[in-house]
C-alpha cells in the first residue's frame, strides 16, 4: 500500500470537527485509576476543585472530571466538537478557545487538564498561558491514552500504521510533553505516571476508533478505506470472535505551580 504524504498540522487539528460523532462514540475513555493518580500528584481532591479542561473535544475527560465532583469548565476551539459537547453534556459549561490563548481570567483555576490535546498547542505560548491562569499551588496535568507496549498484535498494527504514514503515532505527543517541561523548567517540574487499562470492544468500534485519528481523517478516502479493510482481516486472525481487547498505557504528566 502506498504511504500517505504528511498532512499539515492545522488540517489535522481541524479534522475532528467533521468526525465529532465518530470520535465520541468510539474513542476510549479513561480509568478511575488515572484520576486517583491525578489527585495524588496534584496534591488535592478533584471534588470542589475549579478545573478547566482544555481542548475538551466531545467531553470524554470533562464528563469524568465532573463525575469526580470537580467544578469543571470545558474550553474547545472546534465548531463540530463544541456542538457535539453541548448536545451531549448540556449541564457542563463550555467556552470557545484554545490553549495558546486561554479565554480565562488570571489565577482562576486550581487545575488545568489537557486530555489528548497538549500536542495541538504551541508550548511557547501555552505554558505562559497555563501559568497565568493557574492559582498559586495549582497544577497543570497532561495525559494521553497510548497503545500499550509489549503486546504483539498492537506492535504489529503500530508498525503497519508507521509504514503507511511514516510516523509513530505517539512520538509527537511525547515530544510535546518534553517541550512543555523545557519551556519553563524553573516553574514546571513534571512528575510522570503511567496507568495501564483495557477495554473489550467490537471490531467495528476498534476500526472506527482507529479511523478517528487525525492522520486517517485527513488522508485520501480510498487509502483510508483500503487500510481499514486490511486491518479488519489482520484483526480477525487474532480476534476471530470479532471482539478486540484494546490495552492502553495512559501517560500522565503533572506539574504544580509555586
Amino acid at each position: 500500500m502506498t504511504s500517505s504524504p504528511p498532512p499539515a498540522h492545522t488540517d489535522r487539528a481541524h479534522s475532528f470537527n467533521a468526525a465529532a460523532a465518530q470520535y465520541a462514540a468510539n474513542r476510549p475513555s479513561y480509568p478511575p485509576a488515572l484520576f486517583d493518580a491525578l489527585e495524588e500528584l496534584a496534591g488535592r481532591p478533584l471534588a470542589g476543585a475549579r478545573v478547566a479542561d482544555i481542548g475538551a473535544g466531545t467531553g470524554i475527560s470533562t464528563a469524568l472530571l465532573h463525575e469526580r465532583g470537580a467544578d469543571v469548565l470545558a474550553v474547545e476551539p472546534g465548531d463540530g466538537m463544541a456542538a457535539h459537547f453541548r448536545l451531549t453534556h448540556p449541564g457542563i459549561p463550555i467556552v470557545r478557545g484554545d490553549g495558546d490563548a486561554l479565554p480565562l481570567a488570571d489565577s482562576c483555576a486550581d487545575l488545568l487538564t489537557y486530555a489528548q490535546s497538549w500536542h495541538w498547542t504551541d508550548p511557547d505560548r501555552a505554558v505562559p498561558e497555563a501559568l497565568r491562569v493557574l492559582r498559586p499551588g495549582g497544577a497543570l496535568a497532561l495525559w494521553w491514552n497510548r497503545d500499550a507496549a509489549g503486546i504483539e498484535w498492537i506492535a504489529r498494527q503500530t508498525d503497519r500504521v508507521r509504514r503507511l504514514f511514516g510516523i509513530d503515532r505517539y512520538a509527537e505527543r511525547e515530544t510535546a510533553a518534553v517541550r512543555a517541561g523545557r519551556t519553563h523548567p524553573e516553574r514546571l517540574r513534571f512528575t510522570r505516571r503511567e496507568v495501564r487499562w483495557s477495554r473489550r470492544v467490537p471490531l467495528d468500534t476498534h476500526l472506527a476508533n482507529l479511523g478517528s485519528h487525525s492522520r486517517l481523517l485527513v488522508c485520501p478516502g480510498e487509502l483510508r478505506d483500503a487500510f481499514l479493510a486490511e486491518e479488519r482481516d489482520h484483526l480477525l486472525e487474532v480476534f476471530p470472535d470479532g471482539f478486540v481487547e484494546e490495552t492502553y498505557d495512559v501517560l500522565l504528566l503533572v506539574a504544580t505551580t509555586p
